[in-house]
């Protein structure tokens, strides 16, 4: 596939510390198995001067406490807990003064922050989103960037996952119903 870099911005979702290295607390492998695709997407979009924008999932240390019923604490523990190492991008990602970083407390990238009016901003109509858990925040995402009328396209060999079903089950998801899949070898900036 090939990109207009114009019109088309890199999303990697969550790719830190906490989800991607060994002693993070929801540690997977296949998230750090994205580590390297993820490098390569960057590395095309940037020679090509289309944006790249990261996301970060980040929890103060008190965001649940007073839930109702949304509680990620509870489902999944304590995690990338806002200051902590956990939180911080992989070393192997760097943004640049150019890059958006998109700091969320959710799963999905746009809610509450400021990443629609960046890409509306930069005339973005279409995402090469990659990054992790296929079933939870990049999911959560791209079916967020449909609904708004943006063009998600998921790179399959980019995403991570904590079980290779789940990864499975959310890249036929987005397929089906929001979005398309391509892989790392066919994603072009030009």
């Amino acid at each position: 596939m090939q990109f207009d870099p114009d019109s088309t911005a890199l999303v990697v979702v969550d790719m830190q510390n906490g989800f991607c290295h060994p002693d993070g607390a929801l540690y997977a492998p296949g998230s750090e198995a994205a580590i390297d695709p993820c490098v390569t997407l960057v590395e095309r979009a940037r020679e090509a001067g289309a944006p790249v924008v990261f996301t970060r999932d980040v929890h103060p240390p008190d965001q649940f406490e007073d839930a109702h019923y949304y509680d990620e604490f509870e489902r999944w523990g304590e995690h990338v807990v806002e200051g902590s190492w956990e939180a911080e991008l992989v070393d192997e990602l760097h943004p640049t003064d150019e890059d958006l970083v998109v700091v969320k407390h959710t799963y999905d990238a746009f809610y509450r922050t400021q990443l629609e009016g960046y890409l509306e901003t930069h005339g973005i109509d279409d995402l090469v989103i990659a990054g992790t858990l296929a079933n939870v925040c990049v999911l959560h995402t791209a079916s967020s960037a449909g609904l708004r009328d943006y063009r998600p396209v998921l790179v399959e060999d980019a995403v991570g996952a904590i079980e290779d079903d789940h990864r499975e089950y959310a890249l036929d998801h987005a397929d089906f119903l929001f979005g398309e899949l391509t892989a790392l070898e066919d994603v072009r900036f030009a």
